[in-house]
């Protein structure tokens, strides 16, 4: 199955975390609104960090989502894993296996995320697990 619409992102910066010898990453925290088939809102915790060379470095994070998908409500969780390598962006976004509750139990899918004219759109490919 798939669903597609729009969300909206709003980033609350936070405190540089400590990695050792004096070397910090950055840390923020995003609230989303998705609209379409994903009718939710979500809560996301990112670490982030850039590398010397223009252009480059990563970014992990996790969020937890909460609504309907295709009428269904429950929750659950999403694990980021982005990298930049020399302006060229790669973006592993994925349902953590075994989180969906309520009607969402079973939930296991990816989520592709394009940045259109600043608006953000997502494309989520899902399956649900009835076993």
């Amino acid at each position: 199955m798939q669903a597609k619409g729009e969300f909206e992102v709003t980033r609350i910066p936070q405190d540089e975390l400590d990695i050792g010898s004096g070397a910090t990453v950055g840390h923020s925290r995003f609230h989303k609104r998705f609209h379409g088939p994903l009718q939710a809102s979500s809560v996301v915790h990112m670490l982030a960090v850039m590398a010397p060379v223009a252009g480059s470095g990563a970014y992990v994070a996790i969020e937890r989502i909460e609504g309907t998908l295709d009428g269904r409500s429950g929750s659950f969780y999403a694990q980021h894993n982005g990298t930049m390598d020399r302006g060229t962006p790669s973006l592993d976004l994925r349902v953590v296996p075994d989180t969906g509750t309520g009607e969402l139990t079973g939930l296991q899918g990816r989520i592709a995320i394009d940045i259109v004219d600043g608006k953000h759109f997502y494309t989520f490919d899902y399956d649900i697990r009835h076993d």
